[in-house]
């Protein structure tokens, strides 16, 4: 039977109207028109206390932590539109990070979500570099983690008008760069796992 990239896709944001819920949908559209089967989801609906190991000892891994946990074990490959704050990620996505980290159970192989996942990385923001230097964090903690990061990213700037009412990018060729994102990935997960 022939390989189907299976793909979690998310944003790093909790926002209802961000701009990287947006984007990440674009490049959703790419994997799934290159046979991917992707997984989106919205971090808004796994709440998690900021990481803090008394409460791993004392508690274990919060409900939603290991159901993130779950879902990324399912998938091969990741999709990640991350919004920058303070010139790094958002609070948000790190803490989700923390947190599925954590082995659970103990015998578990710590960073086991990580290990030989394929990431694609994007961002949108209002600023002028649309979201690189957060990227560039995200990139290397990755690396870190042992997954792979494609090399091909794409950042929008100047988010607030970038986008039209159905959340597609106004400019049709920065639109495409990003489908085309999804499309890479799904392309060299069946590369690497046919």
């Amino acid at each position: 039977m022939a390989y189907t990239p299976k793909i979690l896709a998310f944003a790093g944001s909790l926002r209802k109207d961000s701009y990287n819920k947006k984007l990440v949908k674009i490049a959703v559209k790419g994997a799934e028109s290159e046979g991917a089967q992707v997984t989106l989801i919205d971090l808004k609906d796994y709440p998690l206390p900021i990481y803090d190991q008394d409460i791993e000892d004392a508690e274990g891994l919060p409900a939603a932590a290991l159901q993130l946990k779950k879902l990324m074990l399912e998938h091969d490959g990741f999709l990640l539109a991350l919004p920058e704050y303070n010139s790094s990620m958002s609070a948000a996505f790190k803490n989700v990070i923390d947190w599925v980290s954590r082995p659970a159970p103990k015998e578990e192989v710590y960073l086991c979500c990580f290990i030989d996942k394929v990431v694609t990385l994007m961002s949108s923001s209002p600023g002028q570099l649309g979201g690189l230097r957060g990227l560039l964090n995200a990139r290397a903690m990755f690396s870190c983690v042992y997954s792979l990061v494609l090399p091909k990213q794409k950042c929008i700037p100047q988010a607030a008008t970038a986008f039209d009412q159905e959340g597609n990018l106004k400019d049709a060729a920065q639109q495409k760069e990003v489908q085309e994102l999804g499309k890479t990935l799904a392309q060299f997960l069946r590369k690497i796992k046919s």
